[in-house]
């Protein structure tokens, strides 16, 4: 019989290592134990065997393999790895109805072990109630031989399954490194999981907002009770596990770590699992390292583009800024690159008078003109006030006239030689619609103009002083002369009103010289009142005054002239009446500006002789067409 027995090992590592070669090299596990089994039931005359492997993740014994081809696994319970160690109590095997209900359809249980412990039961049923084996004694000898193969064959799989894996890691760190999109990056670390392990779960717990990741597993990472250990993983960059018996899961907490930082943790669940598998954590601990340092490549590489972008408005809005612009182009043209590069729905510019109120510059938005934007504006003037600093507001925290517009604000100051000369305001109705970037890039951006703004401002504001007369703000004669210069060889035509104040001397002499000077002021308020931005108002002269106005026909331009007339008389206190003198051109006759002057200084001269306190057309003109 030991002489059978000693056959029959050699016939079944024969066969075993024929395997091998049949398959290329390349052991095929279930087709293995499949023959062992088969050659067992055969060789002790059985009618079924069964072996249940150790689930080392679960502590559990489960069916593997047998030959009853009606058999289904999924009906079949597992038995824990206690349980089993109790049935066999350092027994070898056991023969006959022991009064086990979990095996209780079998007549023979063999165990096979390592030196330490039980990994698997084979379990065998007899047929026609009996073994071809008359020894059972023997059995010891096929339990301690076949332990050595199926453990082999077990040893080999892992082998197989781990090489497997790293070529799955080899794949997919390849891809990482191909790509320096985001999304693909982190689709790859999903896919390669689930090829390797399709009965976990895995999330994406990430430490930035990133946004459109399609269908893929990810969560914020959020500080709270139920993520401690993933915090722990995060923060200290080592994975961490946690346990639950009473869901019966185990959960691995892998950071996605770079060599710059961690990125964020992989989470993964092991259903039905006490512990999870120590085999496994170092395969899914290197794919987490390798998938962040690709997800710092990545970020990397987005932020040095991104980076770029920003240095290039900066120096684009920058060299715009200092090409001598007027300060309406200079305002238009900052609006417009921030409500592009920060997708902005208001962008205000608001500047500080010497009185310290606030003015709202031109290239403002729309909505800046409104009362409505007064709250706003009062509101951050305050902050910035009271800090000095930008602010960032992803929801404005209090409500402005009952109602909030607007939740997402940054607010710049423009600081000059370390004095607030105003501030930049970008806003969104959306909350938390800007980011952290944009919110230093408008810093940069707008650190980068304030030199240029207010220099562009000075320069508008002198250049302004030049052509102002002092005392009534009109522009100089010089001015008017330029335009009206201009207006002749451009434009089809346009009327000139000379204006006068009656009785001025007696003014002066009566109230004395200041209320002389209130009275050239009052006048000048209602002539600029009462003309339009483009028509030109000048101090011609001492109480002589003049108003150009282009594109305008003498009959309209006496109507205006009518109605200045009449509310100087109604509106000046002392009161005061004009005398005005009106001449025209058009492009019909050759004309020049000498000529203009003389003819309006004529009909003044007419105007004062008849009476004064009225307006008369030059003598061309004595019928004014509208």
């Amino acid at each position: 019989m030991n002489n059978q027995i000693m056959q029959w090992l050699a016939e079944i590592k024969l066969l075993f290592f024929s395997c091998l070669e049949t398959d290329g090299g390349e052991l095929k596990y279930e087709k293995v134990v499949k023959l062992l089994l088969e050659e067992m039931k055969d060789f002790l005359g059985a009618k079924e065997a069964s072996f249940y492997k150790l689930n080392p993740w679960k502590q559990e014994l489960f069916l593997d393999i047998t030959t009853n081809q009606n058999l289904h696994f999924l009906e079949v319970s597992s038995f824990s790895k206690k349980e089993v160690e109790e049935i066999f109590d350092n027994k070898v095997y056991i023969y006959g109805n022991a009064g086990i209900d979990a095996f209780k359809e079998y007549d023979l249980l063999i165990s096979l072990r390592t030196t330490d412990q039980i990994y698997g039961i084979l379990a065998l049923k007899e047929d026609d109630q009996t073994f071809l084996i008359s020894d059972v004694s023997i059995i010891s000898v096929i339990s301690v031989e076949l332990s050595k193969l199926i453990q082999v064959a077990i040893n080999m799989s892992k082998i197989v399954a781990e090489e497997q894996r790293y070529r799955q890691l080899y794949r997919v760190t390849e891809k990482f490194h191909s790509s320096m999109n985001m999304d693909d990056v982190l689709g790859e670390i999903i896919y390669t999981l689930r090829e390797v392990y399709p009965s976990f779960t895995y999330f994406l717990l990430l430490s930035h907002d990133n946004n459109n990741h399609s269908n893929l597993p990810i969560k914020d990472l959020e500080y709270d009770s139920e993520n401690i250990a993933a915090m722990q993983a995060y923060v200290t960059g080592t994975s961490q596990f946690e346990d639950s018996k009473s869901e019966k899961k185990s959960v691995l907490y892998a950071p996605l770590k770079g060599k710059q930082g961690v990125y964020g943790v992989l989470q993964v669940i092991s259903p039905n699992t006490l512990m999870f598998p120590k085999n496994e954590v170092e395969f899914i601990t290197l794919l987490a390292n390798t998938a962040g340092s690709a997800l710092e490549n990545a970020q990397l590489y987005y932020q040095s583009k991104r980076l770029i972008t920003d240095l290039q408005l900066i120096n684009e809005t920058s060299h715009r800024l200092n090409s001598n612009l007027r300060l309406s182009e200079t305002m238009n043209y900052m609006r417009d690159q921030i409500s592009k590069s920060f997708d902005a729905q208001e962008v205000g510019f608001i500047m500080y008078t010497a009185e310290n109120e606030v003015k709202v510059l031109p290239g403002s938005s729309k909505f800046f003109e409104n009362e409505q934007s007064k709250s706003y504006i009062h509101y951050i003037k305050e902050r910035i006030n009271q800090g000095g600093e930008a602010l960032f507001l992803g929801d404005l925290p209090i409500y402005l006239e009952n109602r909030k517009k607007y939740h997402s604000i940054m607010a710049v100051p423009m600081v000059q030689s370390e004095d607030i000369k105003g501030f930049a305001i970008v806003m969104h109705q959306d909350a938390y619609h800007f980011s952290f970037d944009m919110f230093k890039l408008l810093q940069s951006l707008i650190h980068h103009s304030t030199l240029a703004l207010t220099n562009s401002i000075l320069r508008e504001e002198l250049e302004k002083m030049v052509v102002t007369d002092h005392l009534t703000k009109l522009f100089s004669r010089s001015y008017l002369d330029q335009k009206l210069t201009e207006s002749l060889k451009t434009e089809h035509e346009g009327t000139f009103v000379l204006i006068d104040i009656d009785n001025f001397k007696d003014v002066n002499d009566t109230y004395g010289h200041q209320i002389g000077d209130e009275i050239l002021v009052q006048v000048s308020n209602i002539i600029r009142s009462n003309i339009r931005v483009t028509d030109i108002g000048c101090r011609w002269g001492g109480e002589e005054l003049a108003i150009y106005l282009p594109k305008v026909s003498i009959g309209m331009g006496q109507l205006i002239a009518e109605r200045i007339r009449e509310k100087i008389e109604m509106q000046t206190r002392p009161q005061v009446t004009i005398s005005c003198g009106i001449s025209y051109w058009n492009m019909s006759k050759e004309d020049n500006v000498h000529a203009l002057f003389k003819r309006a200084d004529i009909a003044l001269y007419e105007a004062k002789s008849s009476g004064k306190n009225k307006v008369l057309l030059e003598s061309n003109w004595r019928s004014a067409p509208l």
